[in-house]
């Protein structure tokens, strides 16, 4: 089953396709697909599932046909759940993606100066979202992947904010998971894995 991905992030798209792909899944992000795509729309959602249903009818209606979309970020219980939505570009929306993400994880970490460690619990969350060009939802699914937050960044793998969200039951951070294993427990592997589970037994077509 043909599956477009309603985003620009290549990592997203790596993620998702290493999990989708063995199922059997051909997946296709938004600049594989040969021809104009409309630029993101915005995103006034308060919750992850509002904005990842926004993306997916959004791009449905404009591509005709079926597409998923994610939205995901950082929640830290001492920040009241901030950055949360506004992860992407909590500290603003110039420069590239990595000098974003640099920008981002400086301002976690000053924000999370002084909190002990019994209060730097936090998750990464994603929410999925497939719909169709006449705006109906056929699948949504969610995952959280559990941490605290590091003080010092560790690894080198992934993006984001994946260096300062320390495993305490693993021992490392979130960027020094092999991909294939970060795949396994992550938010978005367990969001994909249960969209999938979803498609496949609930028959769900398009």
């Amino acid at each position: 089953m043909r599956i477009v991905i309603a985003t620009g992030n290549p990592h997203k798209v790596d993620e998702i396709r290493a999990v989708l792909a063995p199922m059997g899944f051909t997946v296709v992000a938004l600049p594989e697909l040969g021809r104009p795509v409309p630029a993101e729309p915005d995103e006034p959602g308060v919750t992850f599932e509002e904005n990842a249903r926004i993306k997916a009818r959004y791009y449905a209606a404009a591509l005709g046909e079926a597409v998923l979309a994610d939205d995901s970020g950082l929640e830290v219980d001492a920040l009241q759940g901030a950055p949360g939505v506004h992860s992407a570009y909590w500290a603003g929306t110039e420069g590239s993606r990595a000098e974003r993400d640099a920008r981002n994880n400086a301002k976690l970490v000053e924000s999370m100066r002084g909190v002990p460690a019994h209060r730097r619990q936090a998750r990464f969350v994603c929410t999925m979202c497939v719909a169709t060009p006449d705006g109906a939802v056929l699948v949504e699914t969610r995952g959280e992947f559990e941490g605290v937050i590091a003080e010092e960044p560790r690894g080198a793998h992934g993006f984001g904010y994946d260096p300062h969200l320390f495993l305490p039951d693993r021992g490392v951070s979130s960027a020094e998971l092999p991909p294939d294993e970060k795949n396994e427990v992550s938010h978005r592997g367990r969001a994909v894995r249960r969209l999938a589970y979803l498609i496949t037994h609930k028959r769900i077509a398009w």
